[in-house]
């Protein structure tokens, strides 16, 4: 069982309360103290071979001993919450293991050392949990990039890297930080969502449009999954990745890797930023193009952001059909757009009519995500690319979310429709055994 797990089989929710309730710098100081003690008594490189639990019992009953030699005037509360934060001190990435045990925190905001805003619900509150000084927090964001081999200092001041459990993290420090170490953490499920979760809990989508979405994908169509930030692509796209059968070889490609593939044949690449001396990155593009001698069935792309867009659509138009990939877009519109752009960051002087058949010959539908002004996510649009006209890629929708405006409570009103057209993709389906009534794209029908 790893720490975190243990953590959340140990900690109750109302532990959490009181340890997050806020603390005097009195405490914190008495933490620091107790903390520095530890490390000179403990050597942690042999106590590694410990079983966590026992290493936990060892630096509870060690700091138990230094509370009762410094004499500190604490409660049994506050000696139970210091005892608890020096061992996610020792053991884990300090006050942040509050919040990463905390299952209704999505994101993690630290706008500086004292400052820690998260997302609940889909709204932003300010957290009373805190950090010593900036050094504290240095730290612990250094902890959190050398787990993966990266590294942040002043000649790299930003950088993307990941928690065991695959939460997101961007760190970025001085000089661009102007006021001190700030970092972000978008956090994932343990228990990673099913498309039923996003039809009868989040309300995300209707049956039929995950019925069409579940086909498609065991149809081995090409998708791409737009939206901005936070509005729950690459939840999506897990969700999306379960319906691929488990037989395929499955490559996928991501900055920093979060996706969360539950088939046996899978494989995972990480692209590499610069060393110091600037040599030895290794780019999406790069990947791509290893990826095409990995024999891959289907080739997953965390984020389409730059060059690779070129290999992903020429990977798409000869014979790795099913791939998928996210793009950050305000409508399926803009992202066809985006993906031209792309293109013309690979510097092969393409015509733009030729760019566009490229991209109207390698993707079949655009998923548009969106994240509502009540923190909610919907899928807003689901459109099929018909193909050209002229200099123009055509495209229906088959699918879309209608706002009605605003409740009294700040929630979004609406209702998911069909546009009553059914699509050409209903062929392929049919042929991998997926029958769409017509019931499906009946347009008078409204779900809320």
């Amino acid at each position: 069982m790893s720490f975190r797990e243990q953590l959340n089989a140990i900690d109750s929710q109302a532990d959490l309360r009181v340890a997050a309730a806020g603390a005097s710098d009195d405490y914190h100081a008495i933490k620091s103290r107790i903390h520095l003690k530890l490390l000179d008594k403990f050597d942690l490189a042999a106590l590694e071979a410990l079983p966590g639990p026992m290493l936990r019992a060892e630096i509870a009953v060690m700091a138990e001993r230094l509370l009762d030699e410094e004499q500190a005037a604490v409660n049994e509360s506050e000696r139970r919450s210091l005892i608890r934060d020096i061992q996610h001190e020792m053991l884990g990435f300090g006050p942040l293991e509050l919040l990463m045990a905390d299952p209704t925190v999505s994101d993690i905001l630290v706008n500086s050392y004292n400052r820690i805003f998260v997302e609940r619900k889909g709204r932003l509150e300010l957290s009373t949990v805190r950090f010593t000084d900036e050094k504290h927090l240095l730290r612990i964001i250094d902890k959190i990039v050398s787990l993966v081999g990266r590294r942040i200092d002043e000649s790299s001041p930003m950088v993307d890297a990941r928690l065991p459990d695959g939460s997101r993290v961007n760190a970025v420090i001085a000089p661009v930080a102007l006021d001190g170490p700030m970092m972000s953490i978008r956090r994932f499920a343990h228990i990673p969502l099913r498309m039923e979760n996003l039809i009868h809990d989040l309300h995300s989508l209707t049956p039929d449009m995950a019925t069409v979405l579940e086909g498609l994908c065991r149809s081995k169509v090409n998708m791409i999954i737009a939206g901005g930030t936070g509005a729950g692509k690459t939840t999506l796209l897990n969700i999306l990745s379960g319906f691929i059968p488990p037989a395929e070889r499955i490559v996928t490609i991501e900055d920093a890797a979060e996706l969360q593939l539950q088939q046996p044949h899978v494989v995972r690449m990480e692209t590499r930023p610069a060393n110091i001396e600037g040599k030895g990155e290794i780019t999406q593009r790069a990947l791509v193009r290893n990826a095409l001698r990995m024999r891959p069935d289907r080739i997953i792309i965390g984020e389409v952001r730059g060059a690779e867009a070129v290999d992903m659509l020429q990977a798409m138009n000869t014979g790795h059909d099913g791939s998928l990939t996210t793009i950050h877009a305000n409508n399926p519109r803009d992202a066809l757009a985006r993906l031209e752009n792309m293109i013309g960051m690979a510097n092969l002087n393409l015509p733009h009519k030729a760019a566009r058949q490229q991209i109207a010959s390698a993707i079949t539908v655009v998923i548009q995500g969106l994240r509502l002004i009540d923190g909610r996510r919907k899928i807003t649009s689901i459109q099929e690319i018909t193909g050209m006209e002229g200099d123009i890629i055509t495209m229906q929708e088959i699918f879309a979310f209608r706002q009605t405006g605003v409740g009294a409570d700040g929630a979004v009103e609406g209702y998911f429709q069909a546009s009553g057209v059914r699509p050409k993709f209903s062929e392929r389906l049919r042929a991998f055994g997926v029958t769409l009534p017509d019931a499906m794209f009946d347009s008078t029908r409204r779900y809320q």
